[in-house]
């Protein structure tokens, strides 16, 4: 099977966002995804492995934006959700639940990437980063 992820810098396509913050505790997780963002042409990845940690960041310098793991060790990201939502940062969940049921209403409409996921589809949420801020 063919993929829609390009192979080299050169040919990754404007709307890729510069700056993304990686919300995730898994440091494996994290290298992965941090690189593979890389690889798609984001100049700036930047890994928080907990709340305090990723609102700390974006105080520092926002994000264009965020990838969010759900469940983190200590606590779930919801906080640093508010924060984005309220800044009108666009943002998508990572996450290994499955249903609704771990995400609050307000963040139903947002797109979210089933672990394990996939580079095509990593890809995708990248390229339409600007329509993840609803409203």
């Amino acid at each position: 099977m063919d993929s829609v992820v390009p192979d080299d810098p050169a040919s990754v396509p404007a709307g890729i966002p510069r700056d993304v913050l990686i919300v995730e505790d898994d440091i494996i997780i994290a290298i992965d995804v941090e690189q593979t963002v890389a690889e798609f042409g984001v100049t700036s990845a930047r890994t928080a492995s907990n709340v305090a940690q990723a609102l700390a960041m974006i105080a520092e310098r926002a994000p264009d934006f965020a990838l969010l793991d759900v469940g983190l060790s200590e606590d779930k990201s919801f906080a640093v959700a508010n924060r984005l939502a309220a800044l009108k940062i666009p943002f998508a969940f990572m996450t290994g639940y499955s249903g609704d049921k771990a995400f609050p209403a307000e963040y139903s409409d947002r797109p979210r990437l089933s672990k394990p996921f996939s580079r095509d589809e990593l890809f995708a949420i990248l390229s339409n980063w600007r329509s993840c801020n609803p409203g």
